[in-house]
């Protein structure tokens, strides 16, 4: 819960690097959520609105610790329009993001360093 909480607060940080944990964690917890509130709109609403609304609320903390982990694998984070290439565009980038850090780079020190 304490890697998700951070990423929300740095929701608008796109500088920097984000390790693994950090980014995997706020994805399993993003996930967790989703289906929790699927399963609620599915019970309620039948229409998904309290799964968008949630989607709509993380779409930018997403998109700056995407980046953050890109840039802590030495890439910009121009690299996730990758995806939008069909299948091998989102396998590329998942590998991308499972990633180790590397060392000091332009976007900064190791994170695993500290």
């Amino acid at each position: 819960m304490e890697w998700y909480l951070k990423v929300l607060k740095n929701y608008v940080n796109f500088s920097g690097r984000a390790r693994r944990k950090e980014y995997w964690m706020f994805v399993l917890f993003n996930m967790i959520v989703a289906f929790v509130l699927g399963f609620i709109d599915g019970i309620l609403f039948e229409v998904g609105l309290l799964g968008n609304l949630y989607l709509l609320a993380v779409l930018l903390p997403s998109l700056a610790v995407s980046v953050r982990r890109l840039h802590d694998t030495g890439r910009s984070g121009w690299w996730l329009l990758i995806s939008l290439i069909p299948l091998i565009g989102g396998i590329i980038l998942l590998f991308f993001l499972c990633e180790d850090s590397k060392d000091a780079n332009q976007f900064g020190p190791n994170p695993k360093a500290a």
